[in-house]
């Protein structure tokens, strides 16, 4: 067997379902050519490889490179003045509702060349490789004109060419109503779905597309408009919903067997129900949770019963989840939402590609898949959850390009 690449003396938890926590193997070996995985299992079975590298990793831990299924990466400016609102007592409503939250964001992301949100994004993204992520979706949502959504979606493509990580794209335009159509939001929907998403489309720019369904955002009857007109396009939805009160977001995006509902803290069971039978991913975020100070968890309980898959991520964003960790995502989602490791690991790397559609590609490691891949300072997978803050990663490849 020819090879770039051979791994030994590691433990590899393939996130692989079966009877095995972790789908784990123990003193495990990996070989990598032309970017694929050609063989992965127990060393003592490995075939005879004629490797251009081989590495002894003397023990550490082999995972599938972490999946970052929900950020809003690009922006321009901060949100830190909210946050000492909130403190004092504000909530996101009242601070959205006095021209704060996603519109203050918007001037700032309007304002930026796309040197500057590349630069800025950059940083940030640093933080989630440094914890293992090697894809990354990111959505546009903070330019709510042609222009500066169409500048977002360039920017996030730049960042998957030079980032050194896999991105996707979601078009964001019902995230707000923008200051200039406070008094015409028809009209600013109009736009959103017949101008913007056909010219980011035209322009390659989409992957899929996302929307804010909420009382202080868009109703099911203005986001079902804009899911016809993905489905026209051919593009797969996933939805914000359910986040701040039960809009019937859960039961919407599975009627357009959506990719993902994203937050769903206030999900009916109802609504879980109907994600189960449309096959749609619950993706937990619990950075905004924690900043947001929110009392009423995702219902994860009927999540379990009703068998819909669980994705973690970061919700990385300026107002509400200025989280750039990945590991400290994973940490809590389980002390927060009482996820097991299994699970927030398993919601990182196998239900985070399912969400993005990618599970083909990525999420486990699997002979024929890319070889992307996290090679962790670790004694056992649980760790990933465990500590918060601790380096743990010691090196990331994103198929043949370390990242």
């Amino acid at each position: 067997m020819k090879a770039d690449r051979l791994l030994i003396d590691c433990h590899v938890a393939t996130m692989v379902e079966g009877t095995v926590p972790y789908g784990a193997i123990q003193d495990a070996a990996v070989v990598v050519a032309d970017g694929r995985i050609v063989w992965v299992g127990p060393r003592a079975d490995l075939p005879a490889v004629d490797a251009t590298e081989t590495e002894r990793l003397d023990g550490r831990w082999v995972t599938p490179g972490l999946i970052d299924c929900h950020t809003h990466l690009v922006f321009g400016g901060d949100r830190s003045t909210e946050f000492e609102q909130r403190l004092g007592g504000a909530t996101y409503e009242q601070i959205a509702r006095a021209g704060g939250g996603i519109v203050s964001s918007v001037r700032a992301t309007r304002a930026a060349s796309e040197d500057d949100l590349f630069a800025s994004a950059m940083t940030r993204l640093a933080g989630l490789k440094a914890t293992g992520v090697t894809t990354v979706e990111i959505k546009s949502g903070y330019g709510l004109d042609r222009a500066t959504e169409l500048k977002m979606l360039r920017v996030a493509r730049r960042i998957g060419r030079e980032g050194g990580v896999r991105v996707r794209t979601s078009y964001l335009g019902l995230h707000a109503v923008p200051p200039e159509y406070r008094d015409d939001r028809a009209a600013y929907v109009d736009l959103a779905i017949d101008d913007i998403l056909p010219a980011a489309h035209a322009e390659g720019l989409v992957d899929a597309v996302d929307a804010y369904c909420e009382p202080i955002a868009f109703s099911t009857d203005e986001v079902s408009r804009l899911f016809d007109k993905a489905r026209a396009l051919g593009l797969r939805v996933k939805l914000h919903a359910d986040q701040l009160s039960n809009g019937g977001g859960a039961a919407l995006a599975a009627r357009y067997q959506a990719l993902s509902a994203d937050h769903i803290e206030h999900a009916t069971e109802y609504g879980v129900a109907a994600m189960a039978a449309a096959g749609v991913v619950a993706v937990l975020l619990p950075g905004a949770y924690l900043m947001l100070r929110e009392t009423q968890a995702p219902p994860v309980d009927l999540l379990r019963r009703h068998g819909v898959r669980i994705a973690v991520a970061t919700d990385c964003n300026p107002g509400t989840s200025p989280v750039t960790s990945m590991t400290a995502a994973l940490n809590l989602a389980c002390v927060q939402f009482r996820l097991t490791p299994e699970e927030a690991l398993a919601g990182a790397t196998r239900e985070a590609a399912r969400a993005l559609g990618m599970l083909d590609e990525i999420g486990t490691l699997e002979t024929d898949k890319a070889a992307d891949l996290a090679i962790w300072d670790i004694s056992r997978p649980a760790e990933l959850c465990y500590w918060l803050g601790k380096p743990l990663l010691n090196a990331a490849y994103r198929s043949r390009t370390h990242v």
